[in-house]
């Protein structure tokens, strides 16, 4: 199994393009259209290998238990060079709240904020980590 997609709802689908698409390097992939109101509903992006992130439009998540939504923690996208990256993010005028740093797992990540308030983490492999490992053991 892995991951089909990650969704959020979005307040500002432009800025929210722009994050993903422009400064992150997400491709948008295809546009659904709300099935009873033909509206303009969800924005499909590509991130390679079979993964999306699905954008709602609305600004809010509607909640049919009136709980309050637990769970979510954050989004990680694998990136080829943290640092390079980190720098990219800046100079497009958006704000790095954790800087690259070397983790426990001796993966370089560093952590931004999308537009809606989604916590991003940015990571590069080392060769040496333990989801590379545990990767070649599983596919050979």
């Amino acid at each position: 199994m892995k991951l089909g997609h990650i969704a959020f709802t979005v307040k500002d689908m432009e800025k929210s393009l722009d994050f993903y698409c422009r400064v992150l390097g997400c491709k948008k992939a295809f546009e659904l259209n709300h099935y009873e109101t033909g509206e303009p509903w969800i924005v499909y992006l590509y991130l390679g290998n079979g993964q999306f992130i699905e954008l709602f439009y609305g600004g809010e998540i509607d909640n049919p238990w009136n709980e309050k939504l637990q769970g979510f923690s954050h989004l990680c996208i694998l990136v080829d060079d943290c640092v390079k990256k980190c720098e990219e993010i800046r100079a497009a005028g958006y704000p790095i709240d954790k800087e690259p740093k070397q983790a426990i797992d001796n993966n370089w990540q560093f952590w931004v904020t999308d537009p809606d308030g989604i916590r991003i983490e940015l990571m590069s492999y080392d060769p040496d980590c333990p989801q590379l490992k545990y990767i070649k053991e599983q596919e050979g």
